[in-house]
């Protein structure tokens, strides 16, 4: 039994006897009952998640996950693919978005470097950066496979020992970012084949296209998806045709974390095409799976709604890094806060009119 398949046997049910437990003392609490509404029900799933009524988030971790594509050649995107390695320095000198949001919830960024096209120069020792790199980008997937099937199962190996390594160092909740100039077009790929929704309605602007680069860009993607044809039925093959080492690295946080109960904060559209691979994989992911914010990009609201999941807020982000897990982190965290910290009515000596 491989790696993918051993998480995806350890990934269990939600813990009932802990969600009731937490319900009923969210019930207690000096509020109204039901008056904290999604933050109270963010709060009992985290319990049953965790298998803890009264789940306590302390350490918070974002692993943001790069890559190059190869279909950028075709001009997909208005950036060139030399911006994902700046980015990554950026990362790892802490001056990026995903940094300072990070700083702000109390949070580390891991940084990992699935199939970045070039060798970066880490000119120091560096706690916050993993080199799982599988690949020098990805091929160009209109003119054959992205990567092959082996380096596809490889990138969600890799994800999954990230995860598995860095619990080592404590690890309570974790989000999954992505960095990857082109990356909004093999994502896009991924939803328009696992949803069935037109290329058309799930592909967007990325880093700012203008009308005769989406018009190109749609495309390039359907030429890709008439070339490739994946299986239907094997995520990895999915992965493999039209996908990217970053998202098959997330599909393994995410495979990883619900086998070993961890919730997963999922930040936009490029990390919800790794939460379809994952969902493909083992739809019981689903309940470990909270979805931050609702993207700008055109193909998020597709996903969100294959898998089933609401988001907890829309500020109109489409960043990506992980910038709204680090967000959404913090919502759960508060939510976790109130269901251990609030006083009951009978602690505060307040009559409960209910």
């Amino acid at each position: 039994m491989d790696r993918i398949e051993e998480a995806i046997e350890r990934i269990e049910s939600l813990d009932e006897a802990a969600m009731d437990s937490a319900k009923a003392r969210q019930d207690t609490l000096t509020k109204p009952r039901g008056s904290l509404g999604v933050l109270e029900d963010i709060s009992v799933r985290i319990a049953g998640i965790t298998g803890d009524y009264m789940p306590d988030i302390n350490d918070k971790v974002i692993t943001t996950m790069a890559g190059d594509h190869g279909i950028v050649d075709e001009g997909v995107s208005a950036y060139p693919k030399e911006v994902t390695p700046q980015m990554v320095y950026n990362f790892i000198n802490g001056g990026a978005g995903i940094n300072v949001l990070a700083r702000h919830i109390g949070a580390r960024v891991v940084v990992v470097d699935m199939g970045v096209a070039s060798d970066l120069e880490i000119k120091h020792s560096t706690e916050n950066f993993i080199d799982s790199k599988i690949g020098y980008g990805t091929a160009n997937m209109t003119k054959g496979a992205a990567m092959t099937y082996e380096d596809a199962n490889k990138s969600i190996e890799a994800g999954i020992v990230v995860l598995e390594d860095e619990m080592a160092n404590g690890m309570d909740i974790v989000g999954v970012g992505d960095m990857g100039i082109g990356n909004t077009t093999p994502s896009s790929a991924i939803t328009a084949f696992i949803t069935g929704e037109p290329v058309e309605k799930v592909t967007g602007r990325g880093t700012g296209l203008d009308d005769e680069g989406l018009r190109m860009k749609i495309e390039q993607l359907k030429k890709a998806l008439v070339l490739n044809t994946p299986s239907r039925e094997d995520a990895i093959d999915i992965l493999a045709k039209i996908g990217g080492f970053e998202i098959g690295g997330m599909a393994g946080v995410i495979l990883a974390a619900a086998s070993h109960r961890i919730p997963v904060v999922v930040d936009g559209f490029i990390s919800g095409a790794a939460a379809l691979i994952a969902y493909e994989l083992s739809p019981r992911i689903k309940d470990y799976l909270i979805a931050s914010h609702l993207s700008v990009e055109a193909g998020h609201r597709a996903i969100l709604n294959h898998i089933g999941l609401e988001p907890l807020f829309n500020l109109n982000m489409r960043l990506g890094e992980g910038t709204g897990a680090a967000l959404g982190i913090s919502i759960v965290e508060a939510s976790c806060k109130i269901l251990r910290e609030m006083a009951t009515f009978e602690e505060a000596g307040v009559p409960d009119k209910e």
